[in-house]
């Protein structure tokens, strides 16, 4: 039987969700930010599973762990790609102490996304939030399984937005939420939430040796790709043979050009013998519109892309000095 993606996609509304000063508080009661951190975990830590791979490797010895984050009763979970890869057997654990099989839904190394499911039942799950929405200098919490440690929260800022990511496979990921909260080995794949307890990204990398600089992969990113596993197994994309990123307007620019969001993507590079390199496209234009649709970050244009567009005459407005339409054939991205 086809999955229902959208049956097991849950998203939190913001008006609905309980204030920490009205969750449960102890003896002695605690100050704001702790209460934030607090509830987060108490509301999301349960859904966070502690995840073993094993076999894949020489002599089929390969093993790893990492984190991951259920997203439905019925033991959908997502976590990074990376942490899956190549494993012969899957298995997940849960801060109660029980124990799963684990199946593999999906995989796609190009955003470092993957979605398992538990063979369980009845289980405790997130409610999905919005990377678009977050601002710099907001509070995040990371809850994870680092280093072997279970249910192990940290908490910080979102220091940066719009960061861009190379994923295993060697694609960019766009769109990367940069935090400070502290990631080891282990939180990779698990849950980065906002104070509000609701799943704001999935942990991802941090770089070694330096100080409080981690990332996580944008939950919006995180359900396009996981509807599209969920339904098909896999992702197939179209390509423009560019790299991109998301850039703010000026107000006034905006304005005289009936933007409804000061942002619009500016090429990065242009790929030789590429579609947007065959249709004029070049470095530094700016990206406002792919085949009616406004374009107002890099998350916008990959949605777009998608297998049924490849091949097909697909108009742009672009704007460089002036505006400029162009069309392009997307190629299919195997």
């Amino acid at each position: 039987m086809p999955i229902d993606p959208a049956a097991h996609l849950t998203a939190m509304p913001y008006d609905s969700v309980e204030h920490p000063d009205q969750a449960r508080q102890p003896d002695e009661l605690l100050d704001p930010y702790s209460a934030r951190v607090a509830h987060a975990f108490e509301t999301v830590g349960p859904a966070v599973v502690h995840i073993l791979a094993q076999g894949g490797g020489p002599g089929g010895q390969r093993g790893g762990t990492g984190s991951g984050v259920l997203f439905a009763p019925d033991g959908y979970l997502l976590t990074n790609s990376h942490v899956v890869s190549g494993a012969t057997r899957l298995s997940g654990s849960l801060t109660d102490g029980r124990q799963f099989e684990a199946q593999l839904i999906g995989d796609d190394p190009a955003t470092d996304l993957a979605v398992l499911r538990l063979q369980g039942a009845g289980l405790p799950h997130a409610a999905f939030g919005s990377s678009a929405k977050l601002r710099v200098g907001q509070l995040v919490v990371a809850i994870g399984n680092p280093l072997g440690f279970q249910a192990t929260v940290t908490a910080g800022i979102v220091s940066a937005l719009g960061r861009s990511l190379r994923s295993p496979s060697g694609r960019l990921i766009e769109s990367v939420i940069q935090t400070d909260a502290a990631l080891n080995p282990g939180n990779s794949g698990g849950a980065l939430t906002d104070g509000q307890g609701r799943v704001v990204g999935i942990n991802t990398a941090m770089i070694g040796g330096a100080q409080g600089l981690c990332f996580a992969i944008g939950i919006d990113t995180a359900i396009d790709v996981t509807t599209r596993l969920m339904r098909d197994g896999r992702v197939r994309r179209s390509r423009l043979g560019l790299s991109a990123q998301t850039i703010m307007l000026d107000a006034r620019l905006a304005r005289r050009l009936k933007r409804t969001a000061p942002s619009a993507v500016q090429v990065l590079d242009v790929q030789s013998g590429g579609p947007a390199a065959e249709a004029g496209i070049a470095r530094g234009d700016v990206i406002l519109d792919f085949d009616g649709t406004g374009i107002f970050t890099v998350d916008d244009l990959h949605r777009l892309l998608t297998a049924e567009i490849a091949g097909r005459s697909t108009p742009l407005t672009v704007m460089h000095g002036g505006i400029k339409a162009v069309t392009l054939r997307p190629a299919l991205d195997e």
